[in-house]
This record gives structure tokens, sequence and C-alpha cells, in this order.
């Protein structure tokens, strides 16, 4: 039997993936700094190439740290 899972994505359809929203940027970000694949953010490829690209972004910016050296 075929049971079909009915995936949700964490972005609403009209929320922009930005480099400046660090808020939403750091819930795809482990503790360490790493970035979450995609089968764990649930997201879509397109809108996992946008969040990475919005990291990246931030981090040579300065907004996000490369890795948390915390700990």
């Amino acid at each position: 039997m075929n049971v079909s899972r009915n995936r949700f994505s964490p972005i609403k359809p009209d929320e922009v993936i930005d480099y400046k929203n660090i808020n939403l940027l750091r819930k795809f970000i482990t503790e360490q700094g790493k970035i979450l694949p995609r089968r764990m953010t649930r997201l879509t490829a397109k809108q996992q190439r946008a969040v990475t690209r919005s990291i990246k972004q931030a981090r040579v910016l300065g907004l996000l740290p490369f890795i948390n050296k915390e700990g």
C-alpha cells in the first residue's frame, strides 16, 4: 500500500527569501553554523537554493557567522 505524505513548506508562498531576513535564515542553520539539508527543512528545490544563496550572502556581509564558536 502506497501512502503519500502531504508535505508542506515551512516558508509561506508569499514570504520573500532574502539575505536581510536573518530570523528566517537562522531556522535553516544548525548550532554549528551548517546549512540544513533539504530533507530536513522540507523545502522545495527552488526554495532550498534561494535559502542557501541568502545564507552565504549574509555570511559574507557579516550578518550570519560562518562557524559558531560557542561551546
